[in-house]
């Protein structure tokens, strides 16, 4: 584990102070679990000044960038607070139990001197179970106004920064104020927690550096997170230039959240092409493996609070403005578009589809009317004032074309409106049109349908008997997040003006019939995928993503934004020195077996050959009569022999143990007296097919085997093509002795029984059947292979194969997985370790009486 010395190290990635060492108000408690060590990080001191007071049983910490809060001043300037029941994070509640205490973090929509900063947290803590978190003025700014709006956004819609003279390029400056800002955040949170039972939401693409600062603090913290916006492809992924540290750091949750399956496809062909991480689907739920973790993710779409739109609906007020609105487009067909003010929405695409519409059916003109309800822009910029001209401009352009004194075919509202006057819209609009060009989600076709089931008092405004059958028409754009749940809307292009045209004429010509089922099916839906089925949803797999936290061990590594837990089982650990040194210094007998490519060699390395000091420590081992060294590679024997021809008692078995030799004198040795490769010339032909149709591929030929690699290749390409060829041989070869193996990017066909696991089983044997039984078992290996040494040493020091059970180190390069009890670091932490008993032997060649201390080899390995 690295020390605490790293705990302030982010302020590399910021550029600014950020001290991670600033004691927190209220204290996580520390894992006491058997076997299980605590959180090193964690303060151990309470100051009992903690805000979670109440019952903290189930908690919910609920983190955004704005609180669910409504804020202004009076005339006497004293703050007015009120909660805003139309926010998500608001309606969200309804997913819980009543007995969930449910706590909110975020920032207020208005800057607060810093002298009332106190009261008003204290009042917000009281009476609104609201935590806030106060950003300075020029930091929101850049935080929010800059790198969120500027950078995040765009990009996460697609939109590449082109223009050099627009200011769109990537500012550095603009991000460390991002990781400032995600910092202050960070601080509020960890002022909420309070228990192990307190779970952690946080939502959107403002807070993607959260999981790393509030992982770093609490390693068993249990944390979800909900991206609201879309997912780009992973081509457009890959421009930002802090992609790694906001992958990685998302990666910190336990649970992250999508919209839809595109964004979590595009989220998977990130980690998989960027980070070389690999995933899978278990039971229905899809895990990326990271250092030991399982990150799970969550695929399913918001909902509308279907209680409040129908409460809002039947309103007095609102009923009456649904009469006046039906009255005012009488023997008009009502279409309606709400959207807000941005680049992204599409509203002049949708204006010029309706204009066309116009141009090609002159009878809908005077009987078709487009309402288009435009909310206040979220940001600023050329961008936004020239979509409000550019709207503006079509729009007069389309009326005076069309129109006439008593008709205007586009109705243009570009100002403020109360909510239930929207919702008057909704329910009084035969059609609605969401034409955004991209969009994370878009809840207006659900509001809509839900407005358009309508109530009992609007019915009776209508004179409609209690059989009335409810209608709605939706036309969605298919790069919008609620498209796919909405299979009776009409889908189209928003780009295509011919096809958002083609739709709203289809949408005049539908029967009432077609309309009233379209409608029940999307009802149907909708009603029972609200806001609070969302939720719960999605609390109820974060709660299953946590379940294992105290049952492994955690290990924090990385600096900066590269932090990570590793999570590991609690008997793996990191190899002592000392102590391995000391039982090698007290064995008799030892058998020490040694992987090459990533352990005794690193796998980047160009030149895989081993060097001048690598001959020298082996050929040390190999000269103390108490030990046999074998290195046990899935490499060619003629190469291997080549390599450690210097290495004269140095044991080899080649080919993951296909060819055995005990010394450079002995003959090589098979258990494949007569091994029967007529199965080479059915399986090289294939090979060769994927080979010249997969760019970056190409074919190992050995002596036991066939070896196809796609490390060079297109990492999606390859991986589909490896899936392929692996299900092509496995059919062909189903009668041949063989098996076929996916390895790391490689598909191997090789005689059925050859492994690494079976040749150290053999040699063992032999040994023990030769009177040399080990009582040291040494075996250091990095990859997949290597596991089955690992499992083969375990299963027989569990047996009665030893007269005298060895002392085992088996150890794996690298913090993961593995059925090892240790590990170490790196090949170069390897080296030294070998340099060390190395030491010992060599000694022993000199010194012929007494033992070697430990001081003896660290004089000698320095």
């Amino acid at each position: 584990m690295v020390s605490k010395s790293y705990s302030n190290l982010l302020e590399m990635s910021c550029g600014d102070a950020v001290d991670f060492r600033q004691p927190f108000k209220s204290l996580p408690r520390v894992v006491t679990s058997p076997g299980i060590i605590s959180d090193p990080d964690l303060d151990t001191g309470a100051d009992g000044d903690s805000v979670g007071s109440a019952s903290s049983v189930g908690r919910k910490i609920v983190v955004a960038n704005f609180l669910p809060l409504n804020c202004m001043k009076d005339e006497a300037g004293q703050w007015l607070f009120s909660r805003d029941d139309d926010a998500l994070l608001m309606q969200l509640k309804d997913g819980f139990s009543n007995e969930t205490d449910v706590l909110y973090v975020g920032s207020l929509k208005v800057q607060v001197d810093l002298s009332e900063q106190d009261q008003v947290a204290q009042k917000l803590l009281r009476d609104y179970r609201c935590i806030p978190t106060f950003l300075p003025s020029e930091l929101q700014q850049q935080f929010y106004h800059g790198f969120c709006k500027q950078q995040l956004w765009p990009l996460f819609h697609y939109m590449l920064p082109i223009c050099l003279d627009k200011g769109e390029l990537f500012d550095r400056s603009l991000f460390q104020a991002y990781v400032r800002a995600n910092k202050l955040f960070a601080d509020k949170v960890m002022e909420a927690i309070n228990t192990d039972d307190d779970y952690v939401w946080v939502h959107d693409y403002h807070l993607m550096l959260l999981p790393t600062f509030l992982r770093k603090r609490l390693h068993r913290i249990k944390l979800g997170f909900f991206l609201h916006s879309p997912f780009p492809s992973s081509e457009i992924y890959r421009s930002l230039p802090v992609r790694d540290e906001i992958l990685k750091s998302l990666l910190n949750a336990d649970l992250i959240g999508f919209q839809t399956f595109d964004y979590a496809r595009h989220f998977l062909s990130c980690c998989s092409r960027l980070l070389g991480l690999h995933y899978e689907s278990k039971r229905g739920y899809i895990g990326v493996e990271y250092f030991g973790r399982t990150v799970s993710l969550k695929i399913l779409s918001v909902g509308v609070h279907v209680g409040r739109l129908e409460s809002i609906l039947k309103e007095p007020v609102t009923v009456s403005k649904v009469q006046e609105i039906e009255q005012r487009y009488k023997g008009k067909m009502l279409m309606l578009g709400v959207d807000d003010m941005d680049i992204f929405k599409g509203i002049s695409l949708k204006l010029l589809g309706l204009e066309l519409l116009l141009d090609r059916n002159p009878k809908l003109r005077g009987k078709v009317v487009l309402v288009q309800i435009v909310n206040p822009a979220r940001s600023t910029g050329k961008d936004v004032e020239e979509a409000i001209k550019e709207a503006v401009s079509v729009t007069e352009r389309i009326n005076v074309k069309y129109g006439s004194a008593d008709y205007k075919p586009v109705v243009l509202i570009d100002y403020f409106i109360p909510f239930y006057e929207k919702i008057a819209f909704y329910a009084a609009s035969d059609c609605c049109i969401v034409n955004a060009v991209r969009d994370g989600m878009n809840l207006v076709p659900y509001e809509y349908t839900v407005c358009r089931q309508g109530n009992e008092e609007i019915d009776n405004t209508r004179c409609t008997d209690t059989n009335y059958h409810h209608t709605s028409t939706l036309i969605v754009s298919e790069f919008v997040g609620c498209s796919p749940s909405l299979s009776g809307a009409f889908r189209v292009n928003p780009w295509s003006v011919d096809d958002v045209a083609d739709a709203l004429h289809r949408a005049t010509d539908l029967t009432e019939s077609e309309k009233r089922l379209r409608h029940e099916k999307h009802y149907r839906y909708v009603r029972s995928h609200n806001v609070a089925y969302w939720a719960r949803s999605f609390a109820q797999d974060l709660e299953r993503a946590c379940k294992d936290h105290y049952s492994r061990r955690c290990w924090a590594i990385g600096f900066g934004l590269n932090f990570r837990v590793i999570a590991l089982s609690p008997g793996f650990r990191k190899l002592s020195l000392e102590h391995f040194v000391s039982s090698y210094n007290k064995a008799t007998k030892r058998a020490i077996f040694l992987d090459y490519d990533g352990t005794l060699v690193p796998q980047s390395s160009i030149n895989k050959a081993p060097s001048e000091e690598l001959i020298s420590m082996l050929n040390s081992l190999c000269n103390d009569p108490k030990n046999d060294v074998f290195i046990v590679s899935g490499r060619g024997r003629d190469l291997l022999d080549e390599w450690f021809a210097p290495c004269k008692k140095l044991g080899i078995a080649a080919e993951h143990g296909y060819f055995v030799r005990w010394n450079k004198t002995s003959e090589w040795e098979s258990s494949y007296s007569n091994p029967n490769r007529e199965w080479k010339h059915i399986v090289e032909p294939i090979m060769q097919v994927y080979t010249e149709t997969t760019d970056g591929s190409s074919i190992e030929p050995k002596e036991s085997s066939l070896v196809w690699h796609y490390l060079d290749a297109d990492h999606d390409f390859g991986s589909c093509q490896a899936k392929e060829l692996l299900g092509h041989l496995e059919r062909v070869l189903s009668n041949e002795p063989v098996v076929v193996k996916c390895g790391h990017y490689i598909v191997e066909v090789k005689p059925q029984g050859v492994s690494k696991g079976l040749a150290v089983d053999k040699v063992i044997h032999r040994l023990v059947n030769n009177g040399k039984a080990p009582d040291f078992l040494m075996c250091i290996g990095n990859d997949r292979s290597d596991e089955d040494m690992f499992k083969s040493i375990n299963n027989m020091t569990s047996s009665s194969a030893f007269p005298t059970v060895p002392e085992v180190f088996a150890c794996s390069v690298g913090q993961k997985p593995s059925k090892a009890k240790y590990y170490v670091d790196d090949t170069s932490e390897v080296i030294r370790l070998l340099k060390s008993v190395a030491g010992i032997s060599s000694q022993r060649e000199v010194v012929s009486h007494g033992r070697v201390t430990f001081r003896d080899v660290l004089d000698y390995v320095e």
